[in-house]
């Protein structure tokens, strides 16, 4: 169907060469769904030419057995290869008529056991997954203990070394606000501005666990693994809180160190203004349920 392609979208094979439709055509409604998966086997979220596996891909393929034509989608984070989420927002547009449980359910039927839709709701036709959000949250979680856990292998960071979570969270302070985050994204990034506001950064341990919560009106690319491995540095006594500052301040990635693993982190949740209502769910990774410190 011709008009799909007008679909705004990460560059898939249906939409590359097109523009950005930031509302849905006429006749056509829009359709947003609430997407987790697991990226450990992913080349990140976006369709490549190259024929790895993406999620953007699977979830089209699902979603276009279950509509019966060609769905294109736009998603709220491109999140990269092996990273995670729990809280990605996607939208499309259709001429089909499915219920929402129908896009849900159907969907899952047909997609991998790592990626799942879990609301679906028929939004306003200016909505859109990525230039409406205000904002965005990770997660990123680290295993701290000597010892290479057998579980969630995949889903956490492991970092041997002892960590102390004060001096992270110390640290971590001097993110908080506008700043040129040009230290902290990779080199490829395509960002047009490195100028971002910082709307939280909360470093809390659990048992051996210590997860990084970063919300901001938007990301670099890696901003956030660039940020953790900072602060793991940190946190491990090798430089000092006032590390952090000077780090941000030469806005040069090379002051800045390694960029922290990809499997600990996840896309928890994308905000809207009040007019772009959403459903609202508990802000994961779901291994976390029950750590009643970290709603909110």
């Amino acid at each position: 169907m011709p008009a799909f392609a007008k679909t705004a979208g990460c560059p898939t094979l249906a939409n590359i060469d097109n523009p950005v439709a930031e509302m849905a055509p006429d006749g056509f409604y829009r359709v947003a769904l609430g997407v987790e998966y697991k990226g450990s086997r992913y080349s990140g979220w976006q369709r490549q030419l190259t024929g790895v596996a993406t999620v953007q891909e699977a979830l089209e393929k699902a979603l276009s057995k279950v509509a019966n034509a060609p769905v294109s989608l736009q998603c709220a984070g491109r999140t990269d290869a092996g990273v995670h989420a729990c809280g990605q927002v996607v939208h499309f547009d259709t001429q089909v008529d499915r219920s929402l449980k129908a896009w849900v359910m159907g969907a899952n039927i047909n997609l991998p056991h790592d990626i799942s839709v879990s609301w679906a709701r028929v939004m306003p036709a200016n909505f859109h997954a990525r230039f409406k959000a205000i904002a965005r949250r990770y997660r990123y979680v680290i295993y701290n203990d000597q010892i290479r856990p057998a579980h969630l292998n995949e889903e956490i960071t492991w970092n041997h070394r002892p960590l102390d979570a004060e001096r992270m969270a110390e640290a971590a302070q001097y993110l908080i606000g506008t700043h040129d985050f040009s230290a902290f994204r990779a080199g490829q990034c395509q960002a047009k501005s490195p100028i971002k506001k910082m709307h939280h950064l909360r470093v809390t341990r659990h048992g051996k666990m210590i997860v990084l919560d970063i919300r901001a009106n938007a990301f670099l690319h890696h901003m956030v693994r660039n940020i953790a491995g900072v602060l793991m540095t940190i946190g491990a006594g090798e430089r000092p809180v006032e590390w952090m500052k000077e780090v941000l301040e030469s806005r040069e990635r090379r002051s800045g160190g390694v960029t922290a693993h990809p499997y600990g982190l996840y896309l928890v949740q994308v905000e809207y203004h009040d007019e772009f209502p959403l459903p609202e769910r508990f802000i994961g990774p779901h291994f976390l349920t029950g750590f009643s410190e970290l709603d909110g």
